[in-house]
């Protein structure tokens, strides 16, 4: 399994350690006994005394140097920017912040001697397949800048792995749920946000698109998996099961018991008819199985928001 205790004591940089997956992927890393540092712009929400802590812009390069020294084991970089609308309407920045901060921290890992490195990748590398399987041979075609940068990031991961012996790995997520998002936008969140207060949400065109939900501890064993496994090359972490977002509304009407509205409104242009990937890869190059299917991960997260959000709508 990939959450066994790891036999060695590693000296791990978390980079977005702060956000929602990067939380997670620090108690993780923590349970096994590891180092860790995080380095975000932001503090953490809840500051642990057992991690070592550098707040500060990854563009800033005394800030990279106090986070990756001599001895680091590995990095695992989750910060970036990661909103496609962002990424349209401010492309040059995109290109700064997810593709210049890469190299650099590849550069500080080559010169530093860190033996891996780990990339939260996208899906979106391949552009809108329609309703093709994803999967890990097809080829790079990103429609956005978004896309784009973290395409270039992969080729920059592979040329440093072929260069200089770097294991690196770039981990496609599909789309991640789970507690803790509550600060977030997307779908799942909104959902939860109408359960809680009775309301409802809107849904573009029929709602039959299809999407594949990953619940956050399955992603979290995807980054340790591709850790201990060593691979270099990419994988995709996801579910490995597509439902509609009418299919993803009912569960989560099963799950709260609240009726949820919704209401069906234009799609915007860009919005793609289905999200379907093969993870049978995963399996055999980084060891990733899915542990969590959708109701079990809803139910979870939907416990989260009862526990921590219901008093900021109510």
């Amino acid at each position: 399994m990939a959450t066994s205790i790891a036999s060695d004591v590693c000296n791990v940089v978390v980079t977005g350690g702060s956000g929602f997956i990067g939380r997670a992927v620090v108690s993780a890393f923590r349970e096994r006994g590891a180092n860790v540092t995080v380095v975000d712009r932001e503090p953490p929400s809840d500051p642990r005394p057992d991690v070592v802590f550098v707040q500060g812009d990854l563009a800033d390069p005394e800030v990279r140097e106090r986070a990756i020294l001599p001895g680091t084991d590995g990095i695992i970089h989750l910060a970036a920017i990661t909103s496609v609308l962002r990424s349209v309407e401010m492309p040059a920045k995109t290109y700064s912040e997810n593709v210049a901060i890469t190299h650099e921290l590849l550069e500080l890992a080559r010169m530093h001697g860190v033996g891996r490195f780990i990339l939260a990748s996208t899906n979106a590398v391949v552009g809108d397949v329609g309703t093709r399987t994803i999967t890990e041979d097809l080829a790079l075609q990103p429609l956005t800048p978004y896309g784009a940068t973290k395409a270039a990031c992969e080729m920059l991961l592979s040329g440093y792995a072929g260069a200089y012996g770097i294991t690196t790995c770039a981990l496609r997520f599909t789309n991640v749920y789970g507690p803790g998002m509550s600060h977030k936008d997307s779908f799942v969140p909104r959902l939860m946000r109408a359960a809680l207060t009775e309301s409802g949400v809107k849904v573009y065109g029929d709602g039959e698109q299809r999407r594949d939900l990953v619940y956050l501890t399955d992603v979290v064993n995807g980054i340790l998996a591709a850790w201990d496994s060593r691979h270099t090359g990419r994988a995709i972490v996801g579910a490995g099961r597509s439902v509609s977002v009418l299919d993803l509304i009912d569960t989560v009407r099963e799950v709260t018991g609240c009726p949820i509205p919704v209401e069906h409104v234009p799609a915007p242009g860009g919005e793609m008819p289905a999200v379907v990937v093969d993870i049978s890869r995963s399996a055999e190059t980084i060891g990733y199985i899915p542990a969590f299917d959708l109701a079990a991960g809803l139910s979870e997260t939907w416990q989260y928001f009862l526990d921590h959000d219901r008093q900021k709508v109510l």
